[in-house]
């Protein structure tokens, strides 16, 4: 098999990687994890649904609506005003939220203990506010909503959620107030609750097989670490001290995490309940005390929202390592910040696609030549070739020596056509991974039916396309190929990458188009330099 080839063969093992994966998330159930009769084990806040009859506070901002239950004042759902389910039915995306099927929560509050007694309690307050609705005006830049509860034992407990406009992130308040005769000791506790099993929950919870779907955190040894949902479901739990960090669920394109306020020492934990059908990952302070009269202030931040890069990374260090570009992150990521770039002028993530195809194979370039000079060369040099192997059929070390004669007496790299294979291949399924995992490609439409670059085609069109620039790439190309069955092999190639495309986004799909079309150029540019020194005599007009 000649170079163009093995590249063609190394090309359609890596696509066929992809595509089968992507079938397997196309047509296949979320996983269903099996469930294990285990005693209920204690946790810092009660772990069951409470009945919800009029208990909640609505508060609206020009990006969230979230549900706050004023018993333990959680929050128990939150929808993204500014990204949808889907482009069809336009209901907006729920990021978190309380049901029968499924439970995805944002937790914070208090564990309170009495020097004196020496007992600690746990605080399940039910809170009170002025209003059941706050509204971020269109006239205000900042919002605060507090909700109060009074243990009547001594301690007034304010929760204050502040937001400022434009922003995912805001921050809750834990102001405690110790009025009464004893000294007492309070550690806060932050956590995010959600469930194992995705059953029957809407499309944002299922996943592209290399996007990862869990808990992470980060801390003073561990810039970025992943703690699986099976880590936790069986119970291989998250034990650590930290003083800096942020503990959060991940999930295709969105985020939820909680950032502790840098000036206190906690504990990052993790657990699971109902049978090990949820898991918790979470933080805690260190026990802070407050004496008589004494008041102090907790604070933390909560983000709700997409994985978007430049925003998340000035939110807490290290977060931006969220957006997983897999193994190719350092590839991924620089093409990220060219496609944005361009974006600026474009604005249009399609048309920026093409530019940054343009750009990249035009880097290329004296690689792609060099790789089609060698290509003609070696076709010349097949003959003489063909030959030696003849002639040294008994003696593979004689025939070895006299093909490595042959190549320097020639001039010729018989690894020449390999290079552009290394870094084409890598830069495809970078730009897979990038457009898998960034959520600014998300829903965002291109011309004509195409409205989703991160969707496979609806009509499959662009795959179509694609597999007929294959065809004429290789029609093109000059055959090394004696063997019938061999041409009979590769004349079919073009079919199968257009069946295994029909699923990739349509934003990968149309960069393979324009890289086709690119290397037509290229080919038709570089076959005639080479046929008007002698090298290449076979005829392409």
């Amino acid at each position: 098999m000649g170079l163009q080839n093995n590249f063609l063969f190394i090309a359609f093992l890596i696509i066929s990687f992809i595509a089968l994966e992507t079938w397997q998330v196309e047509f296949s159930d979320p996983e269903n994890f099996n469930k294990e009769n285990k005693v209920e084990k204690k946790n810092i806040i009660e772990n069951k649904i409470f009945e919800k009859q009029n208990n909640f506070i609505t508060i609206i901002t020009d990006l969230l609506i979230l549900k706050i239950n004023t018993y333990g004042g959680n929050i128990e759902e939150v929808s993204l005003r500014t990204y949808f389910e889907d482009l069809e039915n336009k209901n907006l995306l729920k990021l978190l939220e309380t049901s029968k099927d499924f439970i995805y929560q944002a937790e914070s509050g208090l564990i309170k203990s009495y020097k004196i007694k020496n007992n600690n309690t746990e605080i399940h307050p039910i809170f009170k506010s002025e209003k059941n609705t706050y509204v971020l005006s269109d006239t205000l830049n900042n919002l605060s909503v507090s909700m109060i509860y009074d243990d009547n034992l001594g301690m007034k407990y304010t929760k204050n959620f502040v937001f400022t406009k434009n922003s995912f992130a805001f921050k809750i308040n834990h102001k405690i107030q110790n009025y009464g005769n004893n000294p007492i000791e309070i550690a806060l506790f932050s956590q995010l609750k959600q469930s194992i099993e995705t059953k029957n929950i809407n499309e944002n919870y299922n996943f592209n097989f290399h996007t990862y779907r869990g808990a992470a955190y980060s801390s003073d040894d561990h810039k970025y670490k992943k703690y699986e949902f099976n880590d936790i479901k069986n119970n291989k739990h998250l034990n650590i001290t930290t003083m800096s960090g942020w503990i959060a669920m991940l999930q295709q394109y969105f985020l939820v995490a909680w950032i502790p306020e840098q000036m206190y020492k906690y504990h990052f934990y993790t657990e699971n309940f109902y049978d090990q059908d949820q898991v918790i990952i979470g933080f805690k302070s260190y026990p802070i005390s407050i004496l008589q009269g004494e008041e102090k202030n907790i604070q933390s931040t909560l983000w709700i929202g997409p994985k978007l890069q430049n925003t998340i990374k000035t939110v807490a260090n290290h977060l931006n390592l969220t957006i997983d570009y897999g193994w190719l992150w350092f590839i991924a990521q620089p093409l990220f910040k060219m496609l944005t770039w361009i974006y600026k002028y474009t604005n249009n993530w399609g048309v920026s696609i093409i530019l940054i195809t343009f750009i990249v194979r035009g880097l290329m370039y004296p690689l792609t030549k060099s790789q089609y000079t060698s290509m003609a060369k070696m076709r010349i040099l097949q003959p003489k070739i063909v030959n030696i192997k003849n002639k040294f059929s008994q003696d593979k070390h004689r025939q070895s020596q006299e093909m490595i004669a042959l190549y320097k007496k020639q001039k010729v790299n018989p690894l020449g056509g390999c290079m552009p294979l290394f870094i084409q291949m890598p830069i495809f399924l970078a730009l897979y991974y990038m457009l898998s995992g960034s959520v600014e490609l998300r829903h965002a439409p291109f011309m004509l039916w195409i409205y989703d670059l991160s969707e496979k085609d609806p009509y499959y069109i662009l795959p179509v396309i694609m597999g007929i620039t294959m065809f004429l790439i290789q029609k093109m190309s000059p055959s090394t190929h004696v063997d019938p069955m061999q041409k009979r092999i590769v004349t079919f190639i073009p079919l199968i990458f257009t069946i295994f495309f029909l699923w990739f986004p349509s934003g990968l799909v149309l960069y393979y188009i324009v890289s086709n079309l690119v290397t037509m150029m290229q080919q038709y540019v570089i076959y005639k330099g080479l046929k008007r020194k002698g090298i290449y005599t076979e005829n392409i007009n």
